[in-house]
């Protein structure tokens, strides 16, 4: 049996909503379901288009099950997003990647608090 993750299409006209579904290759679109394991709403903000159980994705794709093309563009677009959030959610580990930026930041506070040039000029 081919295992698919494909998408399993609800909601009204001109107003789509999918399941992140695994289901056989052979069966129709929306026909029966092995397991769902997220959600993708399109019309929703980017934020938060996409839901997956991340543990059963990997789970599947251990087992041999094959995503398809759109399941694998939005995989990979939900984990493009988190660790672009991880990113900014740890400024500091940003700013070690770039030693230059936090030198000059170093030696521009350096140089504006020497008290050197206030006692000169008094």
């Amino acid at each position: 049996m081919s295992v698919r993750i494909r998408l399993k299409r609800f909601g009204t006209k001109k107003r789509p909503f999918y399941r992140i579904v695994v289901m056989d290759s052979r069966t129709a679109r929306d026909g029966r379901v092995l397991e769902e394991i997220g959600i993708y709403h399109p019309i929703e903000k980017l934020e938060k288009q996409v839901a997956v159980d991340v543990t059963k994705v990997k789970d599947w794709l251990a087992r041999g099950a094959t995503p398809s093309n759109t399941v694998k563009q939005l995989l990979n677009r939900k984990t493009a997003r988190n660790s672009a959030d991880s990113a900014s959610k740890y400024p500091a580990d940003s700013a070690s990647t770039y030693p230059a930026d936090s030198a000059s930041d170093s030696a521009v506070t350096t140089t504006a608090a020497s008290p050197s040039a206030d006692h000169v000029n008094a």
